[in-house]
């Protein structure tokens, strides 16, 4: 063997080891920076080149980026956009000449006749191009030194290409820590969020979750409880909102995330005043119910994607936990008012006659269905002084509550009048007059009382405004109606005294008393009412049968028609004279 050839296999040896080890030390880094900066240096050390640079290639857009750049002066990494291929072909090729580069190409070449573009690719994968300016003695490159430089760019971009699925690996791991991080967050503050019904300490929680987590130290949460815009809590807000703002702030942000831009901010001073960095549209059941801003993180970091995430599962853990404390106080207060509303049906029942006393001569029944807790139908029986009876049945106008009181007002000042020695017509005017004057306007009674003389059979009666008792006289089938009175109580003060009229009372007579309840009860389909006929046509049917039992079949029949739904207040008062 010779002198020259003993060179050139001590030159491949060399090569082969600078091969080998260059690609145990490339393929064993994860650093993408390492890579290319070792590439460069082995490259430019090994073959006397004095300028070299490496353009890594944007998939979507074509053009390249310079990563790393060795000995062209100024020209720094990461210029983007750049131009090198003039055709598809050159992408193929292990490598082609610096002249084939177009005008547009950024970094300036000394000799591009004696530079190169090697082929940074995988398979058959293009990832870029390693430029090689000329060799500092000018001389061009041997068949051998462009081999040894395409080896070490297979090995190179290869080592790449593991770094940055190592490094999308590495992000992805540590996304997916951060997330399993925010998930226990979320977990405990829910679990936290849901023993809690105070609204401030959750208010508090949220703010200090903001603040360990995301580094918000400026918020604002507006809360909206039954068309009622609150601010729920807030922090490092320069001022607080009026009303009128909080309202225009909520109305405005229709988005699920808004990031102000200098139009809205212009429009919106507030916002831009406070630095309010995001908005947030918090809907349950597709109905908003709360708007969220947030400040600029404390330390600068842009809010990400995965921060928004957060963001919105926190808030929207912080508003239903809020929501559930206005349920709960609106359930105690329901609840309150059920057992504030049985207590009064109790007290209610306990002004009706219980039981209904005996009166002799006459076969008496009477019962008063709500139809919600308390109600405004009346009925009494009371004995007088002279060991006379007073009937009576009335309707308060409205329901619940405030009909239950001016109800019990009309009881008391019955009972109040017994004693006293005055015909039926003054006791009505006097009553009349009291409730006039102490009653608001929309308030009135419709009222019917009679005094029964049990030696005479004689029935004495006003009616203030009221339904018409129905008369059915024995053996006959033509209903007379007691309407002989005034007007209803409470409607005017008394100009005309009350008419009293007397009605005998013969064995098998039936007198029906009735309310609006029972007549004007509506069927559920066509909206028809009951109607006196088909009461009358129910009262003779049943006219053999005792009071009690013609009472049963009354309420039965108005309960199958309205298919047991009562919209108002049903009472009857039925009198039979006796032998």
């Amino acid at each position: 063997m010779n002198r020259s050839d003993k060179q050139n296999d001590q030159r491949l040896n060399f090569e082969l080891k600078t091969v080998l080890e260059t690609s145990r030390m490339l393929v064993e880094s994860r650093n993408s920076t390492f890579i290319m900066n070792n590439l460069l240096l082995i490259i430019m050390g090994r073959l006397l080149v004095t300028k070299a640079a490496i353009f890594i290639s944007d998939p979507v857009t074509g053009k390249y980026t310079l990563k790393k750049q060795k000995g062209f002066g100024n020209t720094g990494g990461g210029i983007e956009g750049i131009e090198i291929i003039t055709n598809e072909e050159q992408k193929e090729r292990s490598f082609f000449s610096g002249k084939e580069l177009p005008e547009t190409f950024p970094v300036k070449l000394d000799d591009p006749d004696n530079s190169h573009l090697f082929n940074l690719r995988t398979n058959n994968n293009h990832h870029g191009f390693l430029l090689l300016g000329a060799k500092a003695n000018r001389q061009p490159f041997s068949k051998n030194e462009l081999e040894f430089v395409e080896g070490l760019c297979i090995i190179s971009t290869a080592a790449l290409v593991n770094s940055q699925l190592f490094n999308e690996l590495k992000n992805t791991y540590r996304n997916l820590d951060r997330r399993i991080h925010e998930l226990n967050t979320l977990f405990d503050l829910s679990k936290e969020f849901n023993l809690l019904v105070d609204r401030e300490k959750i208010s508090r929680i949220f703010k200090f979750a903001l603040l360990g987590q995301l580094f918000i130290r400026t918020f604002i949460l507006i809360f909206n409880n039954q068309d009622e815009l609150t601010v729920l809590a807030s922090s490092g807000l320069a001022k607080e909102p009026s009303a009128k703002k909080v309202k225009d702030i909520f109305t405005t942000i229709d988005s699920e995330v808004l990031l102000p831009d200098e139009e809205f901010k212009k429009n919106h001073p507030w916002i831009a005043r406070n630095e309010i960095a995001a908005l947030f549209s918090i809907s349950i059941q597709n109905e908003k119910v709360a708007v969220i801003g947030v400040g600029e993180r404390a330390n600068k970091v842009p809010f990400s994607e995965a921060d928004f995430n957060f963001l919105k599962s926190l808030a929207n853990l912080a508003v239903i936990s809020i929501q559930k404390t206005y349920f709960l106080e609106e359930r105690i207060d329901k609840e309150r008012m059920e057992e504030e509303l049985s207590i009064a049906k109790s007290i209610q029942q306990g002004l009706l006659p219980d039981p209904i006393p005996e009166v002799q001569g006459v076969d008496l029944a009477a019962k008063t269905i709500s139809s919600r807790e308390v109600g405004g139908d009346y009925f009494d029986v009371a004995r007088t002084p002279d060991g006379n009876t007073i009937f009576s049945i009335a309707d308060v106008t409205g329901k619940g509550v405030p009909a239950a009181l001016l109800m019990a007002n009309l009881q008391s000042m019955l009972h109040v009048l017994l004693p006293v020695e005055v015909t039926l017509s003054e006791a009505t005017e006097r009553i009349n007059n009291i409730i006039f004057k102490n009653t608001p306007s929309d308030k009135f009674i419709t009222f019917f009382w009679a005094k029964y003389l049990g030696t005479h059979k004689i029935l004495q009666y006003v009616n203030a405004g009221h339904n018409p008792p129905l008369l059915l006289r024995n053996n006959e089938n033509e209903f007379e109606e007691l309407s002989d009175g005034g007007l209803l109580l409470g409607a005017m003060e008394s100009i005309m005294p009350y008419q009293q009229s007397d009605v005998q009372l013969n064995p098998g007579d039936l007198l029906v008393c009735y309310t609006d309840g029972v007549n004007e009860a509506m069927a559920p389909h066509d909206m028809e009412e009951f109607g006196e006929k088909r009461l009358m046509k129910c009262i003779i049917n049943n006219r053999e049968k005792s009071s009690a039992d013609i009472l049963d079949a009354i309420v039965d029949e108005v309960k199958n028609f309205s298919g047991h739904k009562l919209a108002d207040d049903l009472t009857l008062l039925i009198i039979k004279a006796l032998d």
